[in-house]
């Protein structure tokens, strides 16, 4: 589904989107893991998360000695789930796949219409 909402923002915006994913257990060498997540834990210290309201409070009040400004709102509206993408329009995404893995690293490119071309 992701692919095709990017695909839609791409040919929107008549950017080009560049992907890369980490591939599957190497979160831990994700960077923004290391910078964000171990000072919110850090900042909340074990109190119990028993509401939205405290969550994002914990998460909006974590700063950091170098620097680091955590900003956090709750977002309460409703997404609608279940929802599928046909073949036709998987097959017609404009995606360029990186020659090192493909699968992980890619380019989402504006597909051109008769009024771009």
């Amino acid at each position: 589904m992701y692919k095709a909402e990017l695909q839609a923002w791409a040919n929107a915006s008549g950017l080009e989107i560049h992907v890369s994913h980490y591939p599957p257990g190497t979160s831990k060498w994700d960077p923004i893991e290391h910078r964000l997540f171990s000072p919110i834990s850090l900042n909340w210290r074990g109190e119990p998360l028993r509401s939205f309201d405290i969550v994002v409070n914990f998460i909006a009040n974590t700063t950091t000695k170098t620097g680091l400004r955590v900003r956090a709102v709750l977002d309460t509206r409703e997404y609608a789930t279940g929802r599928k993408v046909d073949k036709a329009t998987l097959a017609a995404l404009n995606i360029e796949r990186n020659d090192f893995h493909g699968n992980w690293n890619y380019i989402i490119k504006p597909q051109l219409t008769e009024e771009s071309a």
